[in-house]
């Protein structure tokens, strides 16, 4: 399951960034970029905090 989210994370920032690069490209419009970049917001901030910065058993028992 932290496999798909790690993966749907990437997508998400791929799609923050990727269509900026586009736009200046002159491959894309800026409705379809406005578009891109606020599904991809949305992916990668309502997946990364399930994955980012989470200890592990072996980080929970180093802690004691």
């Amino acid at each position: 399951m932290k496999i798909l989210l790690i993966i749907i994370s990437y997508i998400g920032l791929a799609m923050s960034i990727v269509p900026s690069v586009l736009v200046f490209l002159g491959k894309i419009d800026m409705q379809t970029n406005t578009t891109l970049m606020a599904v991809g917001m949305v992916l990668w901030f309502g997946t990364s905090p399930f994955w980012i910065n989470k200890k592990t058993d072996k980080d929970n028992a180093a802690d004691n």
